[in-house]
């Protein structure tokens, strides 16, 4: 063949592909309704202009296939003249809907070397199945059927299909045909496709992947550029020189970029590695310019490229996209965006100032925002382009609305050990999270509250406590010690309503979420009517979702839950917000007595709570010692019980009670009554346990000290994060001499301040003057962390417990972190295998964790829509202290010696964390955390400034930077490279 008829041939080829129509193929057992959504999804393709046809298996059988038995081999050769035949149809331009079981590998791989396949796959429940054909699912003894698919014979299902769909007979098959619909129009190449042909772009370097997409691609513009090497730009740079003059770009700014041999590779980008310069103009700056790359690119023998483009300079909108998360590879589309202009570096830097994350799901419904939508539309055609669905590019849209092309490499994924979660189980566990956060909104006779929302850090707020990917058995403990019962028991305790039997906490694909609307509803005082109770929940949803950066500080910002000094302006808020006056005043009154029973005199709620753990500590040093004879599940259950009886249930109220004091703390100042600077050196001068642990890291000896704070861990409920007695040389600095630490004097308000105070306090009727007002504050603040250090020892012993009888038993400690204590709490009193039953568990926790680490979702979840398509914003960080630090960024996982005079970057506001106070750290941020968490107090006790809570989008941003900048009293955090 001549290379003309090739190119014919090559051409024939692509306008046969170009004028296929697409084969839908609906795959599934018998009864899953793959009929009847195939005749909606035909009626669907009509209505958009389409010509489908329909192909389906009962209907083909009954006129051309008579013949054919019902065996493996028959219903294999049956399924490959389906597939034939709908090949043949498709390549005559026609749409083809095949609803088939031909649940066979051998005819997926066929398939999807067709030009346009969409693959779905149908499940219903096995109760539902037997309903709709009751012939194939009765008594597998009935002779006088043949052999049923997933019975008598195997049924694999595919293992990568486009579209997991439930149909259980309820869903709604119109929207079923949509989302197939919506799913063929912007479907990426599959995961299983074969290699691309010779007709698509393959990468180069930078320069050269882009120069063979500038007449490719549709969507987006790739600049025009002048490439050449650094042995070109040595031996003649004249030459390179007049190139670009004699195109007239040194009339025009200019941007001249690096094309290293070393960059955008799939094994790594080397992204922000080498310089750009932007902005130059005229001869002299571009050879200025040039020099300067040519400089710094590290191949000795001048092989790495240089290439210069016009420079668009200040731009609507840029960023970066992703088309799969490289944490995990599950498949979404990752779109990090600044649209409040600026330089078109401006999110890989991380000096964006507004920086937005969008996950869109492959199977999310089209996106509505004509911007996204667009990327997006560019995302697809890139992936079709190159053959690869793991990209990276970045772009920018001018001020001309135009989206510009600016950088496409591949990505480099990190794929999570152990086997991977396939596209199928990824649609599969979506769905189900988007069923059950629909059913969970849906009204509920014993819950108020007009609509459903969930959090990740409201109340109890998991993401600080749990992490955003807690193994099974993290999650469970949580469960199990505190937001399945014991919080509403207390809540109910301290005079709010009765939410018993709600738990608070959800959980999505493994990914912990708070029920908003049932802790909005506990923040009411018992004493309000219903009427007027519906009406605040309604209002505190409303708040939330107006303001949903206050996510992480509902109690300061959203709800009224206790008596603060500022109370009339609380009252004015509801007002304004619709509260009648006769509302606000019984809202008044009921708080009023909540407070005062939860505050006032030595019989107060948080008195009695506190001596509750001092039984506790009782109990652990007479009856320690004695669990040591138990089995170790019999020890691990007595210590679950005692932790929850006299550890958890009084820390709830406890933690009540720290809440309502960092109120009134926060309102002294609100109304005036106390400076700022009076609260900080309040903060202070509070004596907790992170305070004296300082002071025993100086005074006592290595084993004292152990002794004391040895069961402290950074994940409370993570077995796999190591205790201090398990790792002291990780978290401290035994050898180096180490200073004093002087606690702070106490504060003492002048008595002008204490008269205000107490004539504040007599006004709002609370049984308190100004010297009890800060023995409440005081004692609340620090009994909290008091209560905490206690309860977390029991918990802590029984990690222990659990990694060694695992470890007798061949379970790792990575395989007891993903069993579930509920299930071997059950055991305690049975007599069933419990070897057996822990192996299960821990195999059926981890089948369910490879879903939670490599699926995201929204951490505000308003619509259960949002489990497929949603953004992160930026959070409202809350700023500690009034003071100002730079210094280099650092991780928790980095060397102690690095740890010096660093900003260093935490996950959550755990308390187990308090070993870096002993780093000589400059300041740290944290992803999750809230005003009042434990690391705020610490922080605000040592005056170590610091950033807590600044959300998932922020806390990324800053860990790419070199040095971060955080100045409190501003505000402010400046990430510099």
């Amino acid at each position: 063949m001549t290379e003309t008829e090739s190119s014919r041939a090559d051409a024939a080829s692509r306008d046969t592909i170009a004028a296929a129509g697409t084969v839908y193929w609906l795959t599934g057992l018998a009864g899953v309704g793959k009929t009847s959504l195939a005749g909606r999804l035909v009626d669907r393709l009509r209505r958009n202009g389409g010509r489908p046809v329909l192909l389906d298996g009962d209907d083909l059988r009954r006129h051309i296939f008579r013949d054919v038995g019902y065996g493996r081999a028959e219903r294999l050769r049956l399924a490959r003249h389906y597939a034939a035949l709908a090949e043949l149809i498709s390549r005559q331009g026609f749409d083809v809907v095949c609803a088939t079981i031909s649940l066979f590998p051998e005819i997926w791989e066929r398939n999807r070397r067709l030009p346009r396949y969409v693959e779905v796959l149908l499940r219903a429940p096995e109760s539902v199945l037997a309903t709709r054909r009751p012939e194939l699912y009765g008594d597998p003894r009935d002779s006088t059927r043949g052999p049923s698919v997933g019975r008598e014979l195997e049924a694999p299902e595919p293992p990568d299909p486009d579209l997991v769909l439930w149909n259980d007979g309820a869903s709604d098959l119109d929207a079923l045909a949509e989302a197939v619909w919506q799913c063929s129009r912007r479907r990426t190449p599959h995961p299983g496709a074969r290699a691309p042909g010779p007709h698509a772009v393959a990468f180069g370097s930078k320069a050269e992947t882009l120069e063979r997409l500038e007449h490719r691609v549709v969507g987006a513009r790739v600049l025009p550029q002048e490439r050449f090497d650094v042995r070109e730009w040595r031996r003649d740079r004249d030459a390179v020189l007049s190139r670009l003059e004699r195109r007239g770009w040194f009339r025009a700014p200019l941007i001249v970029r690096s094309s290293a041999i070393g960059e955008d590779r799939a094994s790594g980008s080397l992204a922000g590695h080498f310089p750009s310069r932007a902005g130059c103009l005229g001869r002299i700056q571009v050879q200025a310019a040039i020099d300067e790359l040519a400089a710094a690119m590290p191949d000795p023998e001048g092989r790495d490229q240089i290439f210069a483009q016009p420079d668009l300079g200040s731009v609507r909108a840029s960023g970066v996209v992703f088309t799969r998360d490289p944490a995990g590879g599950a498949h979404y589309r990752i779109v990090s965006e600044d649209r409040d202009g600026g330089p078109t570096g401006a999110i890989t830097s991380g000096h964006a100032r507004s920086h937005r994350t969008h996950y869109v799901h492959r199977m999310a419904p089209a996106c509505e925002d004509a911007e996204l939508a667009a990327l997006l539309e560019v995302a697809d055609e890139l992936t079709q382009l190159l053959g690869d669905d793991n990209l990276d590019f970045e772009y920018a849209r001018g001020e001309d609305g135009v989206l510009y092309l600016l950088q496409v490499r591949p990505l480099c994924v990190q794929e999570p050990s152990g086997p991977s979660l396939a596209y199928g189980e990824e649609c599969a566990a979506l769905e189900n999270a988007q069923r059950r956060a629909l059913e969970l909104s849906r009204p509920h006779p014993r819950l108020l509250g007009s609509r459903a929302l969930f959090g990740r850090m409201p109340d109890w707020n998991p993401a600080e406590i749990l992490g955003a990917r807690p193994r099974p058995l993290a999650l469970s403990l949580y469960r199990e010690l505190v937001t399945d019962s014991i919080w509403a028991y207390q809540r109910h305790n301290y005079g709010y309503r009765n939410l018993r039997s709600f738990p608070l906490v959800v959980s999505f694909t493994g990914l912990p979420y708070v029920d908003v609307r049932v802790s909005f509803e506990s923040f009411v005082p018992a004493a309000i009517p219903e009427e007027w109770a519906r009406q605040l929940v309604d209002l505190y949803l409303d708040r939330l979702l107006a303001a949903p950066e206050a996510h992480d500080k509902v109690e300061f910002r959203v709800v009224v839950s206790c008596l603060a000094l500022d109370q009339d302006m609380r009252l004015a808020a509801l007002r304004r917000d619709g509260f009648s006056a006769v509302a606000c005043a019984l809202l008044t009154e009921a708080l009023r007595a909540l407070t005062n029973r939860v505050a006032s005199g030595p019989d107060s709620l948080l008195a009695k709570d506190l001596a509750k753990v001092r039984v506790l500590e009782q109990r652990q040093s007479e009856y320690g010692p004695a669990l040591a004879a138990l089995a170790p599940l019999d020890q691990v259950y007595w210590l679950l019980e005692d932790t929850k009886r006299y550890g958890t249930l009084p820390f709830a109220g406890i933690a009540r009670a720290a809440f309502m004091a960092r109120q009134m703390l926060d309102s002294l100042v609100t109304t005036g009554l106390w400076s700022p600077a009076d609260r900080q050196c309040f903060l202070a001068s509070l004596d907790t346990v992170s305070a004296r642990m300082q002071r025993d890291l100086v005074e006592l000896d290595r084993n004292q000290f152990l002794e004391r704070y040895g069961h402290l861990r950074p994940g409370t409920y993570d077995l796999l994060s190591p205790r201090y007695d398990e790792a002291p040389d990780h978290y401290f600095d035994w050898g180096t001499a180490r200073t004093k630490v002087l606690h702070a004097a106490p504060f003492v308000p002048s008595p002008q301040q204490n008269s205000a105070v107490d004539r504040r306090l007599a006004e709002l009727g609370l049984e308190l003057d100004a010297a009890d007002l800060l023995v409440f504050l005081r004692t609340a603040l620090e009994g909290r962390e008091h209560a905490k250090f206690v309860f977390t020892r029991n918990l802590s012993d029984a990690l222990r417990t659990l990694t060694g009888w695992g470890a007798t038993l061949g379970h790792g400690r990575d395989d007891m972190a993903h069993c579930d204590i509920a299930t071997l709490r059950g055991a305690y009193a049975s007599s069933v295998d419990v070897a057996a039953l822990l192996a299960d568990s821990i195999a059926a926790g981890r089948a369910a964790h490879r879903r939670t680490r490599v699926l995201s979702l929204p951490t505000l979840l308003v619509d259960p829509a949002e489990i497929l398509s949603f953004a992160l914003p930026s959070s409202e960080p809350n700023f500690v202290t009034l003071g100002t630090t730079e210094g280099p960024v650092a991780q928790v996982t980095d060397e102690r010696p690095s740890l010096a005079g660093a900003i260093l970057m935490i996950p959550n506001a755990d308390p187990g964390f308090d070993w870096i106070f002993s780093a000589g750290i400059a300041g740290f941020a944290t992803m999750y955390g809230g005003h009042n968490s434990h690391m705020a107090i610490r922080a605000n006790e040592l005056g170590v400034p610091a950033v807590i809570g600044a959300g998932e989008t922020n806390y990324a941003a800053w860990c790419r930077a070199a040095v971060l900048a955080i100045d409190c009293q501003n505000r402010t955090v400046v990430a510099r490279r």
